[in-house]
């Protein structure tokens, strides 16, 4: 166990910032606080943090052939996320060819976190949680102003995460950044319950969302389908 002193010294912070510091992280249970000695040990939550990427580490591995394909496919890059609470992680992603790159994507990496609320990939893994989860989820979301489009209503944003329920596809059309859109799909467990999802990043061009997703729709709900055979 270290005290507020330790966790300074250590990371080489202030007193003050490590208090803050580790008691936000006590309040998310990473951290937990002894009654009698006021010192920290590593909370309950840490284990989670294990298991989800032990999963996602496999996860990464049966996808790699399938996101190669997807960018061979399309051309655009390709990712593969988890969610996190209301953001989503980004755990492999394949570079698309050059010349259609959005500046974004040379800033975004295995490990990047990305609101769910303004991404595909998000929408995707939102859509299908429990109502109740959802809510209390969303209630927890400051719906910022990311990109020009962004949906800051959450009666908008729970309307569109039915759409995406009704067809099994997600779009993010300039909400996390202006010029960038994507499209989703979920990928599933043996079991039903959404793990993951993939996408495709598209930089902005005057081809209509609509028209976007019926050419390559079809296309990132097969590599889903195709990843969720191989998910246990």
């Amino acid at each position: 166990m270290l005290g507020i002193s330790d966790l300074a010294r250590e990371l080489d912070l202030t007193r003050s910032t490590a208090h803050r510091c580790a008691a936000t992280l006590a309040a998310l249970g990473f951290l937990e606080q002894d009654a009698s000695t006021r010192k920290y040990r590593l909370g309950a939550r840490v284990l989670d943090l294990g298991f989800a990427m032990l999963e996602s580490l496999g996860l990464r591995e049966i996808a790699a052939p399938y996101l190669r394909r997807l960018t061979d496919i399309t051309g655009h890059t390709s990712n593969l996320a988890i969610r996190d609470g209301t953001d989503v992680i980004l755990i492999d992603r394949v570079r698309g060819r050059p010349g259609r790159y959005h500046h974004l994507e040379f800033t975004l990496h295995v490990g990047s976190r990305i609101p769910g609320y303004c991404s595909a990939t998000g929408k995707a893994l939102l859509a299908f949680l429990p109502h109740s989860h959802l809510d209390r989820l969303l209630e927890q979301t400051d719906l910022l102003q990311r990109g020009p489009r962004s949906l800051t209503d959450k009666k908008t944003l729970h309307a569109e995460l039915e759409q995406v329920r009704r067809t099994g596809l997600a779009t993010n059309d300039e909400e996390l950044e202006s010029a960038l859109r994507s499209i989703a799909a979920p990928i599933r467990s043996r079991s039903g319950d959404v793990v993951a999802a993939v996408n495709v990043a598209i930089p902005w061009s005057l081809v209509p969302m609509n028209e976007l997703l019926r050419q390559l729709g079809p296309t990132i709900q097969a590599t889903a389908r195709d990843i969720a055979i191989h998910v246990i």
